[in-house]
C-alpha cells in the first residue's frame, strides 16, 4: 500500500519534470506534439493486439479451454493503454513496454505462475457430498415449478 502511495506522489513529479527539461528543451509546442503522437501510436498498437488478444481467446473458447494467458493479456493491456493515454514521457515508455509481445510475455508468465486455477471438480467436490448435496446439514429444498401462458394471465 506504501508503494502505490509512493507511486502516485512520486511519478507525477518525475513526468512534469522530464516534461518541463524536454520542453526547454525542443519547446512547449513539440513536446506536446510528442505527447499526443505516443499517445496515437500507442492507441492505434493497443487495439491492434487488443483485437488480436480477444481472436486468441474466442478461439480457445471455441475448443473448450480456458483462456487464462489471454485474460492476463487483456488487463496488462488494459493498463498499458491507460499508461499510454496518461501525458507525460516515463508512463508513455512503460505503456509501450506492456505492448512489446516479449515483455507482455514475461510478465504474463510471471503473473500466471502466482495464480492458482481450481477446476470445477475440486470446486463442487468441496462444497457438495457424493450425493450432490451441499455437504452442510440443511436439507436441500423442494419444490414445484410452473409457468403461466399468458392466456391464463389474462382470465384472472
Amino acid at each position: 500500500m506504501r508503494f502505490l502511495l509512493l507511486l502516485f506522489i512520486v511519478m507525477p513529479i518525475v513526468e512534469m519534470w522530464l516534461l518541463i527539461t524536454v520542453g526547454s528543451e525542443i519547446g512547449a509546442l513539440p513536446t506536446i506534439g510528442l505527447v499526443l503522437f505516443t499517445a496515437a501510436v500507442g492507441f492505434s498498437l493497443l487495439r491492434q493486439q487488443g483485437f488480436a488478444t480477444l481472436f486468441r481467446a474466442r478461439q480457445k473458447m471455441d475448443a473448450g479451454e480456458l483462456p487464462a494467458i489471454e485474460m492476463v493479456e487483456a488487463i496488462i493491456l488494459a493498463i498499458c493503454g491507460a499508461l499510454l493515454m496518461t501525458p507525460g514521457f516515463v508512463t508513455d515508455a512503460i505503456g509501450f513496454a506492456g505492448l512489446l509481445p516479449g515483455i507482455r510475455r514475461w510478465a504474463v508468465t510471471g503473473m500466471v505462475s502466482r495464480m492458482q486455477v481450481v477446476g470445477e471438480s475440486e470446486t463442487v467436490m468441496s462444497y457438495r457430498s457424493e450425493s450432490g448435496n451441499p455437504t452442510n446439514d440443511r436439507p436441500p429444498l423442494e419444490g414445484e415449478f410452473w409457468q403461466e401462458d399468458e392466456n391464463d394471465t389474462e382470465k384472472k
